[in-house]
Parts: structure tokens; C-alpha cells; sequence
């Protein structure tokens, strides 16, 4: 399983971006898709998730501005960032749970995309 992101870069404060990750490989089935993002000297934490059943969870700093989608079609998510700040500078990183034949479900992350916010 490989999980492809895209559309990281240098956003101004106020600005949007938008992130992209499509799986892709020889599983079954993808049961959640998420967003995780790590600052310098700082631990992943999870910026917003997408259950297959359609329960979204975002974390309380980012309510309002990022919107997170996801095409079970594409197996792609996407995460919409709006009215970015300084502190959103960070690595973002897609994970996904799938199940893979004869292993099971696990969790896979891509490579990550650098977002910068910056004037």
C-alpha cells in the first residue's frame, strides 16, 4: 500500500492550500483516512480524520478552517486548509487503516508534505 500526498508549499497567513493523498496497491478495503502534522521539535498529532462510515473528527485548533473530504472512488482524501496561521507550519502527513490480503488491517502513512506558512 503506498499513499501519495500533494499540494504542500508556502501559503501567507490568511491564505489556502490544499492537500491531496491517494492510496493506492492491492488491499480491500480502506477504513479511515486521515491528516497528521508535525511541527519541528514537536510529536505527530492528528489534524483531521475520516471514518468510512463518515465520522469526521478534527482537532479544535484547526474547527472552522480546515475541511477534510475524501473519495472512496479515488481512495483519495483531500484536506482544504483556509485562513491558515503561522502555527500551522508543518510536515503533513497522511495515514490510512487498510486491510491488505493475508495481513490484515494496519495502518500505512505517507511520506509527508511540507506546509509553510510564512508573510
Amino acid at each position: 500500500v503506498q499513499l501519495q500526498a500533494s499540494g504542500g508549499g508556502l501559503v501567507q497567513p490568511g491564505g489556502s492550500l490544499r492537500l491531496s493523498c491517494a492510496a493506492s496497491g492491492t488491499f480491500f478495503r480502506i477504513n479511515y483516512m486521515g491528516w497528521f502534522r508535525q511541527a519541528p521539535g514537536k510529536q505527530r498529532d492528528l489534524v483531521a480524520g475520516f471514518t468510512s462510515g463518515g465520522s469526521i473528527t478534527y482537532v479544535d485548533s484547526v474547527k472552522g478552517r480546515f475541511t477534510i473530504s475524501r473519495d472512496n472512488a479515488k481512495n483519495t482524501v483531500y484536506l482544504q486548509m483556509n485562513s491558515r496561521k503561522l502555527e500551522d507550519t508543518a510536515v503533513y502527513l497522511c495515514a490510512a487503516d487498510v486491510s491488505v490480503p493475508n495481513l490484515g488491517f494496519g495502518r500505512y502513512w505517507g511520506k509527508g508534505t511540507q506546509v509553510t506558512v510564512s508573510s
